[in-house]
Order: C-alpha cells, then sequence, then structure tokens
C-alpha cells in the first residue's frame, strides 16, 4: 500500500505580481494583503510505492532557519533521506512548483536537490518555460534543470512512466501543463497540479482568472472529480491549506 506525506513549505498569500509572502494563519489578516490577493499552501508530496519514492513537484525551494533546504529537512523528519528518492514528477515547471528542484551552493553552482532521481518533464512544457521566463518561470532554475543529466524527457500527449505511473497532458492551467496517475497494486493517487490544487475547487463550477484556459481548467476539475469518485482515487492538493490528502 502506498504513503503518502505532505512536504509543507507554508501558507502563502499571492497576487498579480506572482510573489509569493508568507502568511501566518494565527496573526495576519487576508483583507490586509493587496487586492486579489489569494490563499495558499505550497506543498510538494512524498510518495512512498513498492518500487519508488516519489517526489510530486518541488516547491519554492525555500531554506529553513538553520539553512537546510526546507523540503530535505521535511523528508528527514519523515525518516527518510533526499538521495532515497528515485522520481521527481513534475505537472508544469511555475516557480512554485519546481524551484526547488535545484540548489545553487555558496560558489553558484547549481545541483540537483535529488541527485539520485531521475527527473521526468514534459518536453514542451520546458520549451514554452524557456520562451516565457518570468514572473511565471523562474529561468535561472529551469536552465540549470534542463542542463542536468538527470532530466528524463516525456514527449507525448500521455504514457505510462515503468508501466504504473500514466501521465496526461492537460493544458488548463498553463497550456503544457500534465497530470499524473499512480496505480500501485490497486491504490490509485491522483495529482492534478494546479488544474486540482484544492478540495473545494472539485466540488464548486467556475472559471478561475489564474487558469490559462479557465473554461477547459474548470471542466477537467469536473472530468477528475467524476472519475476519482468512481474509481476510489486519492486526490493530492498542492495548495490547499486545510486538506492535502482527500477521497471524493
Amino acid at each position: 500500500m502506498a504513503k503518502i506525506y505532505p512536504l509543507s513549505e507554508g501558507v502563502f498569500t499571492v497576487g498579480h505580481d506572482k510573489a509569493f509572502v508568507p502568511f501566518d494563519l494565527g496573526n495576519d489578516e487576508l483583507n490586509a494583503r493587496p487586492v486579489g490577493s489569494l490563499l495558499v499552501e505550497v506543498q510538494p508530496f512524498l510518495v512512498v510505492t513498492k518500487q519508488d519514492i516519489i517526489i510530486l513537484d518541488t516547491g519554492l525551494g525555500f531554506r529553513n532557519t538553520e539553512g537546510d533546504m526546507q523540503i530535505h529537512a521535511n523528508i528527514r523528519k519523515l525518516g527518510y533521506e533526499p538521495g532515497q528518492v528515485t522520481k521527481v514528477l513534475l505537472s508544469h515547471l511555475h516557480k512554485d512548483h519546481m524551484s526547488g528542484a535545484v540548489y545553487h551552493d555558496l560558489n553558484g553552482v547549481a545541483h540537483p536537490t535529488f541527485f539520485n532521481a531521475d527527473y521526468y518533464v514534459y518536453r514542451p512544457e520546458a520549451d514554452y518555460a524557456l520562451q516565457t521566463g518570468y514572473p511565471s518561470y523562474p529561468a535561472k532554475e529551469v536552465e540549470a534543470l534542463l542542463s542536468t543529466k538527470q532530466v528524463k524527457w516525456l514527449d507525448s500527449e500521455g504514457g505510462l512512466i515503468d508501466g504504473y505511473i500514466k501521465f496526461t497532458h492537460s493544458g488548463g492551467h498553463c497550456p503544457q501543463h500534465i497530470v499524473f496517475l499512480i496505480n500501485d497494486e490497486g491504490d490509485k493517487i491522483f495529482y492534478g497540479g494546479d488544474e486540482a490544487p484544492q478540495l473545494k475547487q472539485m466540488k464548486m463550477r467556475y472559471i478561475a482568472r489564474y487558469d490559462y484556459d479557465g473554461k477547459k481548467a474548470m471542466e477537467l476539475r469536473q472530468q477528475y472529480a467524476k472519475q476519482g469518485h468512481e474509481e476510489g482515487w486519492q486526490f493530492l492538493f498542492y495548495h490547499d491549506v486545510k486538506t492535502p490528502v482527500a477521497t471524493l
């Protein structure tokens, strides 16, 4: 049976400038933030299957007060080591989802955050990220990741990774977004990235202004919710402040 662990980097507000500003749920007021700010969690996931230790998206790449990468510290608290990670699955390359894929040492040299892992990247998304750049795509981190030998390119509209991880080009939140469905001995774990970011969005029908194709993203959420309910998927919600994992 697969094990699922959220790896929270914290709660933030994000506004039109795409800046992620830390938010203290006990003391801060959302109304005090710029108009239109969204309240979001940023939380990659660690999924342990029969054959892999998987990271789903890699967060903002923040360091904690001890100077360690937050994602590394979170993994170690769970009893695992970053070097045990075998696969990193990236839904898209927006900065809050991939900046933790690499880190820069004191000399400015970039290194993969998970040095023993294969990084699965949808090639059209990589091309789009390099063409588009800031503020959504962190060019420095994207270029550093793509220059490593650890990238495994996903070139087709859909397929299987090692026979049990299904990826599908979806293209609702950003043009080359992909989603993943892990089938680990009957456990079905769905990760929809920013097309299924919060539990409440799976229960409401509305067009979000931050999606590239809001109508398509709305329809995809309805599709995921229906199929997931029928097939007993466990949903992983990257931006949900209260409910990181749920079934529908």
